[in-house]
């Protein structure tokens, strides 16, 4: 059973850091691509940032240059350190893994399993 586990949500403030994590289990994670993905009260979910299994990252333009996608292939982990946080950054964020890319990493539909989300607030 494929389960993603994601942690590290938390209330900031504007100009503030987090650094969000998630472990996956019951797959073979060097076979997944991973992406992060966030959904705000009142919107659709939207693709954050994803990584190829080469590690080939894409960033959408709303967070490029704030966050940094990374993956940990011995740990079985996924990470996204969030800098200089605005308040639009305010969501549910995701974690996901995929086996085929329809799209780009970016797309919802290029991803298998999910994760239950970790909640990000920023005040300004």
């Amino acid at each position: 059973q494929v389960q993603l586990v994601e942690s590290g949500g938390d209330s900031v403030q504007t100009g503030g850091s987090l650094r969000l994590s998630c472990v996956a289990s019951g797959l073979t994670y060097s076979d997944y691509h991973m992406g992060w993905f966030r959904q705000a009260p009142g919107s659709e979910r939207e693709g954050v940032a994803g990584i190829g299994r080469s590690g080939v990252t894409l960033y959408a333009d709303s967070v490029k240059g704030r966050f940094t996608i990374s993956r940990d292939n011995a740990e079985n982990t996924l990470s996204l350190q969030m800098n200089s946080l605005k308040p639009e950054d305010t969501a549910m964020y995701y974690c996901a893994a995929g086996r085929t890319v329809w799209g780009t990493f970016l797309d919802s539909d290029s991803y298998n399993y999910w994760g239950q989300g970790t909640e990000v607030t920023v005040s300004s």
